[in-house]
């Protein structure tokens, strides 16, 4: 009994490991411009913005970095994704558990989504600092002034000039986007399998084409909800030492300046990496596991 689930365990570190990386390097490039349109300085008036939507930002971005800068910031999550991942998938796997009495009772969608809420409670401690040194990274290229060298040399300054406090700025804001995200994430997903199975069938009966298309949906319903807490993640993350008072600060300056439409700032970039950036994460996860289950 011991042996299975040590078995099982490593089985959900490699697997979500794996759906954790095809992610990053599928969706980080749109990544990079949905954080440099969130976090923008608001022209003066008579002014064009810096940007005039997803398209013009990356191709700005293009020119004056190549197309490498649009990977700027990729270090950071890539060197995070297996324990986060391995996390996501143990934490919702257990939350599923919690609400039944029975290993093979069936779960329903109202479920899925207490389930995927409760996993997102847990990435927050491992997110929140791999976060805010992609964000910094990711905004160093628009300003033109490089002041860190890479992931590493920005969370050694980051301690430095504000401590661990420093660090973990926006583990609220990262609460907020996070647990209703991930609810909304598995029921997508979930949902979507159920829908695509025929009488008869069982979820390990879907090819990869409908666990791709399963997992693309999954990250659209996933950042429909959870754009406007990443917005406000964006700017305290990315803001000057001492300019917000937290992210409620945040919100109030957003809505008073610019309008609530401001919070969805970036959502065009985020749907376009969302749809074959979660395909790859599922089909990854799924196709892994599968090998895996087979193998051992």
């Amino acid at each position: 009994e011991q042996e299975f689930i040590m078995s099982d365990g490593i089985k959900s570190v490699i697997s979500g490991g794996v759906g954790g990386v095809s992610l990053v390097l599928a969706g980080h490039p749109m990544d990079t411009v949905k954080v440099m349109l969130q976090t923008m300085p608001k022209p003066a008036p008579g002014q064009q913005p810096m940007y005039k939507g997803g398209l013009d930002c990356a191709m700005k971005t293009v020119k004056s970095g190549g197309f490498k800068s649009l990977y700027r910031g990729v270090a950071a999550p890539v060197a995070g994704v297996t324990p986060i991942y391995a996390l996501v998938f143990w934490s919702y796997g257990l939350g599923k558990k919690l609400q039944q009495k029975d290993a093979n009772d069936p779960l329903s969608l109202l479920q899925i989504w207490n389930a995927g809420c409760f996993s997102g409670v847990f990435t927050t401690a491992i997110m929140a600092p791999g976060e805010r040194i992609k964000c910094l990274l990711q905004v160093q290229n628009a300003t033109g002034e490089v002041k860190y060298n890479g992931a590493i040399d920005c969370a050694k300054q980051i301690l430095k000039e504000g401590g661990l406090r420093s660090l973990y700025r926006g583990s609220c804001a990262t609460l907020l986007r996070d647990v209703p995200g991930s609810g909304a994430y598995f029921v997508g997903y979930e949902g979507m399998r159920r829908a695509m199975l025929k009488e008869g069938q069982t979820v390990n009966d879907l090819n990869a084409w409908q666990l791709l298309f399963a997992g693309g949906c999954a990250g659209i319903f996933n950042w429909m909800v959870a754009i406007p807490f990443d917005t406000l993640k964006s700017r305290l993350q990315t803001a000057p030492e001492g300019k917000y008072n937290g992210v409620r600060d945040v919100y109030r300056e957003i809505v008073k300046q610019e309008g609530h439409a401001a919070l969805y700032r970036g959502l065009g970039p985020v749907l376009v990496r969302a749809f074959p950036a979660n395909a790859a994460c599922f089909a990854g996860m799924e196709l892994t596991l599968r090998a895996l289950n087979k193998l051992f």
